[in-house]
């Protein structure tokens, strides 16, 4: 049930932020065919003689033909949603469904994923050390979409039981999206995408590398500059 509390306005970034790993290849199915309503039946095609084609383009299923969007950097905005899974929940999605998570500026989407990155390499007990390669995204949005700042429990540090049920009962709502200010950076906000055509494709920005001094990421190197920038 919608809590009642979130309230839809006009969202206009003339420029989004959003930081991924850079390990993973555009999908040529995205990239290079014009209609996604070709792909269920092009990769079941694929699938016969590459095994592996599932797997590299993910659960089409997720995202109705209608939806879906193609061409040139498709892949970064289709990657989030056929691609989520349960072992991935986030602050707004328990992973059976993906969101598009992106910044108001690039300092926003480095606290975010700084954070996230934090909390894997506890996990799993990384060495010290320069870690992944990181690369920006940087797109638009211009869309009405639900401000939940207003939402008891929405934004706490770290337990999503307020966050997940309130993303999901707007996007079953028929919610484009929503609309928060960052947790890790709180003058700076943060959408949640639910649907491929609701943002605009990104183009590539700049690379990062993030420094892992075995408790904590203290600095990021930028890849075009080389500049080493301290984390604190």
């Amino acid at each position: 049930m919608v809590s009642g509390l979130a309230v839809r306005s006009r969202v206009h970034w003339p420029q989004t932020y959003r930081i991924i790993r850079s390990i993973h290849p555009p999908i040529d199915l995205f990239e290079d065919i014009a209609d996604p309503r070709d792909w269920d039946a092009l990769a079941a095609v694929e699938e016969k003689t590459n095994p592996r084609i599932r797997l590299e383009l993910g659960d089409l299923g997720k995202v109705p033909a209608a939806r879906r969007v193609s061409g040139p950097g498709a892949s970064f905005v289709m990657a989030p949603f056929v691609h989520c899974s349960l072992l991935r929940p986030g602050r707004f999605s328990d992973g059976s469904y993906g969101i598009y998570y992106a910044g108001d500026s690039e300092d926003v989407a480095l606290a975010e994923t700084i954070h996230h990155h934090q909390k894997f390499m506890r996990a799993t007990k990384e060495a010290p050390g320069w870690t992944a390669d990181f690369r920006v995204l940087i797109g638009s949005v211009d869309r009405d979409l639900d401000d939940v700042n207003a939402v008891p429990g929405v934004r706490d540090p770290d337990d999503y039981t307020a966050s997940q049920a309130e993303g999901r009962a707007l996007r079953a709502a028929g919610s484009d999206g929503l609309v928060w200010n960052s947790v890790r950076m709180p003058d700076g906000e943060c959408i949640g995408i639910f649907w491929p055509d609701v943002i605009g494709v990104p183009v590539q920005g700049r690379h990062y590398s993030y420094h892992w001094d075995g408790g904590r990421v203290d600095f990021v190197r930028q890849h075009d500059t080389g500049k080493v920038l301290e984390v604190v």
